[in-house]
């Protein structure tokens, strides 16, 4: 059966996932990096072992004991979980004792968060909690209906785990039902118990107010007075009677109840010698019509004449005192004869009524952590101006004077209990606060995000243009080092080139001399593949000619000056000396011989 609270808040479905997924908690055991889904831990047995042992801290606790890595939507679904069970029990306005109990759901709370996302609480559990507001006036008092309560919460343990064993709110949710059944037969049965007990206690209120009211009459007038045992009995078993009779009838505020009170004070003044002995003229002017009076207010009231017998008694002491004598006296209250009254119902101390409006209707604590007792201002009753406490079930608790209450609320010892917050009121409050987190966070992710893609630019661009300015170095060094190995290098080759333009100039200086001094007859070789002797010939001077001949004075060659001296210089002619040629000479002809 549904609850009355069970309408579906209205950010629910566009902000539970999203808040799970995208949230960011400080100081919460957030996984380092991505978590592959094969790598992703199953909390449900560690959701329900918590569970089992009736754990009393929050989830985000007990998953920071555990040496395991959480995924972001587990750690995001049990604050999500710790966050809303912490605000509902907080304002909820339940017993101590049974925000105690109700606050371990937050296991099944974070796993169908993390398992459904959005949909987690349609199945079942935000009724469930939004009908616990049937039980803010719920006490620790030892009654059955109080024992009856804790008995379905201890069913309750049993019926969650079985939906964590089973994976399914089927379990819960068949409990929820039972749970709604049951409060909707004690909720119509509390309202004809109130009625019932409203009406009854009308009734009894009204006759302690006319038997009090008459007590507190009789014994005001007989406090500290002595009279005559016939005048105490007439008072106690008669006057006192017919008190409460007109108390009861037509209450305090009429002329019967007054004039029978100002007869019985008369009573006891005629009757008590300490009073009457000084006036003897009011006492004959008192004492004459005393008992018509008395047996007229008796008739008027009671429909029939006082007995004879009870009025004689009376009428022979009247009389003893109208004769001068003091019969004799005893104290009308002592240990002996004790009556106890309370004057306090003989004021009229009427309750306001815009006060009493303001607490009928309303839940009232006393006490403080598990010892509190709450109590249920069910009315006031007017005859008694007594507040009528109840436990909000049709059960009696108590009547209280009025201006106890009014003294006890003003003190503090007895204070309203705050208007309920019905579960899906809250749930939609916490998750639009949390939406806002989020946007600001996805805000700040985003600034935070365009912010480092902007650094990274600049760094990007400052690394090009220190790479660029790099590059430039690096080529002007190369271009440097290039120039200077050009210019080595054509230093180098200038060196080369003047060495070997000095050794040429001194190979054909050399050369122009050897050339220069080879007369007729003198010889060169030719350096060839088979190398030749060649014997010059004649020299022309006037054209620069020299022409050789071989050793037999056969094949005649011819050479420019110039030309010789550049075969001589480059080392592809040689001059031969006189000596050498006779060398050469003898080491033909030896061979010849050979």
């Amino acid at each position: 059966m549904a609850s009355e609270h069970s309408q579906k808040p209205p950010t629910a479905q566009g902000g539970i996932d999203d808040i799970i997924a995208g949230i960011r908690v400080p100081e919460l055991p957030y996984p380092v990096g991505r978590i592959e889904a094969s790598e992703r831990p199953d909390w449900r047995p560690f959701l329900l072992s918590c569970w089992q042992e009736q754990c009393d801290e929050a989830v985000i606790q007990c998953m920071k004991s555990m040496s395991v890595t959480w995924t972001v939507p587990q750690v995001n679904a049990a604050y999500l979980s710790d966050r809303i069970m912490d605000v509902f029990l907080r304002t909820s306005g339940l017993h101590p004792l049974l925000v105690k109990r109700i606050a371990r759901l937050r296991f099944l709370v974070a796993w169908r968060l993390e398992e459904k996302g959005a949909e987690a609480f349609d199945d079942g559990i935000r009724d469930w909690l939004d009908s616990l507001v049937d039980l803010r006036g719920w006490s620790d008092s030892g009654g059955r209906s109080a024992r009856g309560v804790l008995e379905q919460f201890e069913a309750m343990v049993t019926v969650v785990a079985e939906s964590f064993t089973s994976q399914s709110m089927q379990p819960f949710i068949q409990f929820a039902g039972q749970w709604h059944d049951k409060a909707h037969q004690r909720k119509k049965r509390s309202a004809q118990l109130h009625e019932r007990l409203l009406l009854t206690e009308q009734g009894a209120a009204r006759q302690r107010r006319a038997e009090q009211a008459s007590r507190a009459a009789v014994g005001r007038a007989l406090q500290g007075r002595t009279l005559p045992p016939a005048v105490i009995n007439f008072i106690k078993d008669v006057w006192l009677p017919l008190l409460r009779h007109i108390a009861w009838q037509t209450g305090l505020d009429n002329d019967n109840w007054r004039h029978a009170k100002k007869l019985l004070e008369w009573l006891v003044w005629v009757g008590d010698p300490a009073l009457s002995r000084k006036d003897r003229n009011r006492l004959y002017q008192v004492g004459e019509k005393l008992s018509d009076h008395l047996d007229g207010i008796y008739a008027r009231v009671q429909g029939k004449p006082l007995p004879e017998e009870t009025l004689r008694s009376v009428e022979s002491i009247l009389v003893a005192r109208l004769r001068g004598e003091e019969p004799a006296v005893v104290e009308t209250i002592s240990e002996d004869q004790p009556f106890v009254f309370d004057r306090h119902w003989l004021m009229s101390d009427t309750a306001d009524p815009e006060s009493v409006a303001r607490c009928r209707g309303y839940w009232f604590v006393a006490g403080e952590g598990d010892n509190e007792q709450r109590r249920y201002f069910l009315d006031l009753l007017t005859d008694s101006a007594e507040v009528l406490w109840t436990n909000g079930f049709g059960v009696k608790l108590g009547v209280e004077p009025w201006p106890e209450t009014r003294a006890a609320i003003e003190r503090g010892d007895l204070r309203g209990l705050s208007e309920p917050n019905p579960f899906g009121a809250l749930l939609s409050d916490t998750l639009q606060a949390l939406a806002k987190v989020l946007k600001s966070q996805r805000r700040l992710r985003a600034r935070a995000a365009a912010q480092a893609k902007a650094k990274a630019e600049a760094l990007r661009q400052e690394q090009v243009a220190y790479e660029r300015a790099r590059q430039q170095e690096e080529a002007e060094r190369a271009e440097a080092a290039e120039k200077q190995r050009t210019e080595a290098e054509a230093r180098r080759i200038k060196t080369a080139n003047d060495e070997r333009q000095a050794l040429e100039q001194a190979n054909w200086a050399e050369a122009e001399g050897l050339v220069n001094r080879v007369e007729p007859g003198g010889w060169i070789a030719l350096e060839r593949a088979d190398v030749s002797r060649l014997k010059l010939a004649v020299r022309i001077n006037a054209s620069k000619k020299l022409i050789f001949v071989d050793r037999l004075g056969l094949n005649r060659t011819e050479f420019r000056i110039d030309d010789l001296i550049a075969l001589v210089a480059r080392g592809e002619a040689r001059v031969l000396q006189k000596k050498q040629a006779f060398d050469d000479t003898l080491s033909q002809v030896v061979g010849g011989i050979r």
